[in-house]
């Protein structure tokens, strides 16, 4: 039990996010008094003085007393702006007396959101040197060097790529979401239904895309609208008949403008159980210029632990098949800490890696999602510990640099194991363009299909008014025509300020 008093503000939320990343399902109760001596006990108390905020921190546990406190400026600032270093101010108090407690550290410090690199990005763009801000992530949010470096790393990296990234809020990208799998894998929770007990959503789903497509491509080239990237992506495109694939391709380029300048098209054809001849087949005619081939695991006990129904043998087979047709940008992906896997399992999946060099590789470290089967069932799923976890994160890092892929983008997610990150890598030149796009959000995201979300951005605003579409096949199905006029009409508004815009707005 942990026992917490807030004194002069509320800042319960952030307070329990802090205490996540020391204590896994911690059980907080906040109180007005003590109730005995068990456990740990926290007061932060805040104070408001004349352009500045102060927090005063102490920790009681096992005997033991830890003290801390932090005064932040607040001279100049709106309301908004007062609240947000109020909350840092509170955090960076909090971090630092459980570090001391528990002797763990945190490399992010006080950042629990998931694109850090978009802070930093923010900075360097407002014209902060990278000293100063390298200094300002340091003391504001307590990022230690070595993620410091990483960042600036992938920022560079990204700059490289995408040279006019600053000013890329003049174009968009698409992002095409197809639900349907397989099977659904056991960390799952994005819109993924499995396909043979769904046969009956399939074809006014793909009705609905079509629709939306059309609409949408109308109002891209009444704009004369750019498209930087297009992401196919789910569940599993590639679940879909290679006729239906194809059908979608046509219905793309006739519908979008300046087709034959997108930078990048990539296909999701993470399930190797769904890859065929024939849909490669349809992938290259239509120019597919990069696909995803993910074994998650080299270990085929894993694979049938998290519900994935291929083998071992198949995700190498059908990487040879894909470079055999002429489909050599592959990325592939890992995940760190699926159940029953440590460090052993991990150099072997890295050992199978090798034999393949995929243009880039994604390492993802597992999160436990709240409305995933494994984390509605974590005593079915044995994962390894914090000190394990992180040792194999460190191993993915040094065999990528070994092996000359660089990092490009990362981001981070609540309740991933450790505390760690997702680190995209590639080799020179095989970076996804719509990766960076979508970690950054440096411009309008078109979601297009189920469970796809639209992020919105004039040029020049700075400013995202998050869309989503309906998760399940039966909502899109039912409401496609009704929500495609909606979002048109609130394109207008965000673009022009010429209609009434409901949308929900990104935090």
């Amino acid at each position: 039990m942990i026992q917490v008093k807030c004194e002069g503000h509320a800042f319960e939320r952030e307070i329990a996010l802090i205490l996540a990343l020391f204590y896994e399902d911690p059980e907080i109760a906040y109180v007005d008094e003590w109730s005995g001596d068990e456990g740990v006990r926290i007061r932060i108390a805040l104070s408001d003085r004349d352009g500045s905020v102060s927090a005063e921190g102490e920790l009681l546990a096992g005997g033991r007393r830890f003290v801390h406190s932090a005064e932040r400026q607040t001279a100049g600032l709106d309301e908004i702006g007062k609240r947000k270093v109020a909350k840092q101010a509170v955090s960076y108090v909090l971090l630092v007396m459980l570090e001391e407690f528990t002797g763990m550290e945190q490399g992010w410090g006080i950042l629990t959101g998931i694109r850090p690199t978009k802070l930093l990005h923010h900075l360097l763009s407002s014209g902060a040197s990278q000293e100063e801000a390298h200094r300002r992530l340091r003391q504001d949010f307590m990022v230690r060097p070595y993620k410091l470096r990483l960042l600036q790393e992938i920022v560079d990296r990204q700059l490289q790529v995408v040279p006019d990234l600053y000013r890329i809020d003049r174009e968009l990208s698409v992002y095409i979401g197809i639900p349907f799998c397989p099977t659904k894998c056991a960390y799952c929770t994005f819109p993924a239904y499995a396909i043979r007990s769904h046969t009956a959503s399939v074809n006014p789903f793909l009705e609905g895309l079509h629709y939306e497509m059309e609409r949408l491509g109308e109002w891209l080239k009444r704009h004369d609208m750019r498209i930087t990237s297009v992401y196919f992506g789910g569940g599993t495109p590639t679940s879909i008949t290679a006729e239906d694939l194809d059908q979608l391709f046509d219905k793309m380029h006739r519908s979008f403008p300046h087709m034959a300048d997108v930078r990048e098209l990539t296909v999701e054809a993470g399930r190797p159980d769904t890859i065929t001849r024939e849909k490669l087949a349809v992938m290259k005619r239509w120019n597919v210029d990069r696909i995803s081939i993910n074994p998650q695991s080299f270990t085929q006990e894993t694979l049938h632990a998290i519900g994935r129904h291929h083998t071992v043998e198949e995700t190498i087979e059908k990487y040879h098949l894909a470079m055999e047709m002429g489909l050599t940008n592959i990325n592939m992906d890992l995940i760190i800490g699926l159940p029953n896997e440590g460090l052993a399992e991990l150099e072997h999946s890295l050992r199978e890696v090798e034999k393949l060099m995929p243009a880039s590789l994604t390492v993802h470290t597992l999160s436990f999602k709240r409305a995933s089967e494994m984390t509605q069932n974590k005593e079915r799923y044995k994962v390894a510990s914090r000190e394990e976890i992180s040792r194999m994160m460190e191993l993915a890092s040094e065999w990528t640099k070994a092996h000359g892929y660089h990092p490009y983008y990362l981001y981070r997610q609540k309740n991933i194991l450790g505390n760690l990150e997702n680190v995209g890598y590639a080799l020179d030149g095989r970076e996804s363009i719509y990766n960076i796009m979508i970690m950054e959000e440096v411009q309008t995201i078109l979601g297009l299909g189920c469970g796809a979300v639209s992020k919105l951005m004039a040029p020049g605003s700075g400013k995202l008014t998050r869309w989503p579409n309906p998760k399940d096949p039966k909502t899109y199905n039912e409401t496609y025509r009704k929500l495609t006029e909606e979002k048109l009409r609130d394109l207008d508004q965000v673009y022009f300020g010429t209609a009434a815009a409901p949308a929900q707005q990104a935090e």
